[in-house]
C-alpha cells in the first residue's frame, strides 16, 4: 500500500470484505464507508443532494469502526438512500459526522445487494509501519 487514501474490497467466503486505508483513522473510516457504497453501485454514480449529521460512541477503535458502518447501513435502510460524502471527527471514543448522498434510483444506481450489517469477522483498524491507518470488516450481504 502506498501512503494515499484509497479504498478496496477483499475475498471472502461468503460475505464481502470491505477495506479504507488513509493518513488518519478518520480518512481510513471515510475510505471503508465507500468501499461499502461500492459493494451496493458505482459511487461516482450518486449525487450528494441531501447532508444530515449523524453520530455513534465506542471507547474501542475497532467497535467504533463497526458502529460507525452500521449508523450508515440504518441510514440507508430507512432513509432509502446512498451515500458518498463522509466528512468525520472522532474525539475520546465519539464520532460524529456529516454524511450526504442521494435517494436511491434503482434505474440510475442498479443496486447490486443490500448490505444487512458490518460484522467482527477479520475486524482490525490499524496503523502500519509506514503510518498508514488501514480499517476493515466483512459485511454481511
Amino acid at each position: 500500500m502506498n501512503n494515499k487514501a484509497s479504498w478496496q474490497h477483499f475475498q471472502h467466503i461468503a460475505d464481502i470484505g470491505i477495506r479504507g486505508c488513509g493518513n488518519s483513522v478518520e480518512e481510513a473510516f471515510t475510505q471503508a464507508a465507500m468501499a461499502m457504497t461500492a459493494v451496493i453501485t458505482d459511487p461516482q454514480l450518486v449525487g450528494n443532494k441531501t447532508c444530515f449529521d449523524v453520530e455513534c460512541n465506542s471507547t474501542n477503535l475497532e467497535f467504533l469502526f463497526v458502529d460507525w458502518l452500521n449508523v450508515l447501513i440504518y441510514e440507508m435502510a430507512t432513509r432509502h438512500m446512498l451515500f458518498t460524502q463522509f466528512d468525520i471527527q472522532i474525539n475520546d471514543g465519539r464520532l460524529k459526522a456529516n454524511i450526504c448522498g442521494e435517494q436511491v434510483n434503482r434505474k440510475k444506481h442498479q443496486p447490486a445487494v443490500e448490505i444487512k450489517g458490518a460484522t467482527l469477522t477479520e475486524l482490525q483498524v490499524k496503523k502500519d509501519k509506514q503510518g498508514l491507518w488501514c480499517a476493515q470488516c466483512i459485511v454481511d450481504v
